[in-house]
């Protein structure tokens, strides 16, 4: 079906005009080749928006059922057609099996780029090599394999590339974005975030260097800038997992759920074998018709502020601070965990000590056994780690930041809520009271867990 109606849009003098949308049935459908030219015009056909993503779909369904009857040598120019479409859809595995069956320098070009999105390193250097020896435009091709060898680790090799083209592409937007990339691997970020910007200026459609500034952004928690960039994304097929997950989270972030669960439909969509996209769509629908006052939640910050005070700040009799001690009782919040016959069976713990503990909790707003009564199950307290009795090897593992766990931005923003900065601090956590973090989930728990696996640790409780 082709496409009738056009976007309004000003004229120099204020009135409106329609901008025509660009016929990608006729573009992909009605010519016979498809050649480089004509990639950009896809891509501005699908930066235009609207249905022009549904119109492509479409256009796919008419390039099967062609395929299905065409003759092998027409076969091979319908899918290079059906590889780059399924490409800017962000159907990877399709655009790589379509293009491995096509041939010619824009068939390979575009497999390395596949096989990048799909973060088959080799494979994509391999393709890369095939489209510069057929003829691909010999700097593009370049600056593709720097990218590939950078996310391969090889940022020296990367490097030199650049270096060899730096006059030469002076004025090319994928340039700088390599040059950030290089720059942010080596930790160098005001000059990553520096030439991703001249990349966007000089390609506002640059859909690479825009992700890394929304990811640049996200991490130093400007919110508001992030998701101005992601959204950005979201005009210039194709579109990363990356900005769908990130936007997502950040929508939560800020209560839009709505567009939260619209990003992690789009990933199902695109993914069906993703479950933890299922499981983030879950998350976000039901938080839907959950409410959220941020008075309670500061209010239950606070409250957790209070169960968190050591016994010891208090003045207690000497009885009651050793018989607490046996217990393994260390915080007004383990009090509120344990029932006054449990207190009254420990040996030399009689109704003084009883009486002397409830004013303590009365003082603070607390009651004895208060969470029970609550609903809420809790295993008594194990001992903290303390430092004097691990080895030097456990106390610099535990004192490693969180950070050194590369979390999803989901599972690291828990830990920033939760002030959690060392592994040590993160292992002082029970799995419940991680959960308890607004927008961490199941997932979030899984892979917390598993991060912690890969230096022998677990959380508490586990």
């Amino acid at each position: 079906m082709k496409p009738t109606r056009g976007k309004a849009r000003p004229d120099p003098v204020g009135l409106y005009v329609t901008e025509q949308l660009i016929d990608l049935r006729a573009l992909l459908v009605e010519r016979e080749d498809f050649e480089g030219g004509m990639v950009s015009k896809l891509r501005e056909g699908l930066a235009q928006g609207g249905r022009q993503v549904q119109h492509l779909r479409e256009v796919v369904d008419i390039l099967n059922k062609r395929l299905a009857v065409a003759a092998p040598p027409q076969q091979k120019k319908i899918h290079l057609k059906l590889g780059v479409a399924h490409y800017f859809l962000g159907y990877m595995t399709a655009a790589v099996e379509h293009l491995q069956k096509s041939e010619g320098p824009l068939a390979a070009f575009y497999l390395g780029q596949a096989h990048v999105a799909r973060h088959e390193y080799a494979e994509a250097l391999a393709a890369f090599e095939r489209a510069e020896k057929t003829g691909y435009s010999a700097q593009q091709v370049q600056l593709q394999k720097a990218g590939a060898l950078r996310l391969q680790g090889e940022t020296g090799a990367a490097k030199a590339i650049l270096v060899k083209l730096k006059d030469a592409a002076a004025h090319n937007a994928e340039y700088y974005h390599q040059e950030g990339g290089v720059a942010e691997a080596e930790g160098d970020v005001p000059r990553a975030a520096k030439m991703y910007e001249r990349s966007v200026e000089l390609e506002p459609r640059h859909a690479g260097a825009l992700f890394r500034l929304g990811f640049l952004n996200d991490l130093q928690g400007n919110d508001g800038e992030a998701i101005g960039y992601y959204e950005r994304c979201l005009k210039y097929p194709p579109i990363g997992k990356g900005v769908l997950y990130n936007l997502g989270v950040l929508y939560e972030d800020n209560d839009l759920y709505d567009k939260a669960a619209d990003c992690y439909r789009r990933l199902a969509k695109a993914d069906p074998t993703d479950e933890r996209a299922k499981l983030f769509v879950k998350d976000a629908e039901a938080s839907l018709t959950q409410g959220y006052d941020p008075g309670e939640e500061q209010m239950s910050v606070q409250f957790r502020q209070v169960l968190e005070v050591p016994i010891t700040d208090f003045e207690l009799s000497v009885r009651s601070r050793n018989c607490l001690k046996r217990m393994n009782l260390r915080t007004l919040g383990d009090l509120t965990r344990v029932t006054e016959a449990q207190l009254l069976a420990s040996k030399n713990f009689g109704e003084t000590s009883l009486d002397e503990i409830k004013a303590v909790m009365v003082a603070k707003g607390l009651r004895i056994g208060q969470s029970l009564e609550q609903g809420v199950q809790y295993e008594f307290r194990g001992p903290r780690h303390h430092q004097q009795n691990l080895s030097p090897e456990e106390q610099a593992v535990l004192s490693k930041p969180v950070s050194d766990l590369n979390l999803s931005v989901r599972a690291r923003k828990c830990m920033n809520r939760l002030n959690l900065t060392t592994l040590g601090d993160l292992c002082q956590r029970t799995a419940d009271e991680l959960l308890e973090a607004k927008n961490f989930g199941q997932t979030s728990l899984t892979e917390v867990r598993e991060k912690l696996r890969g230096y022998n640790l677990k959380l508490r409780g586990d």
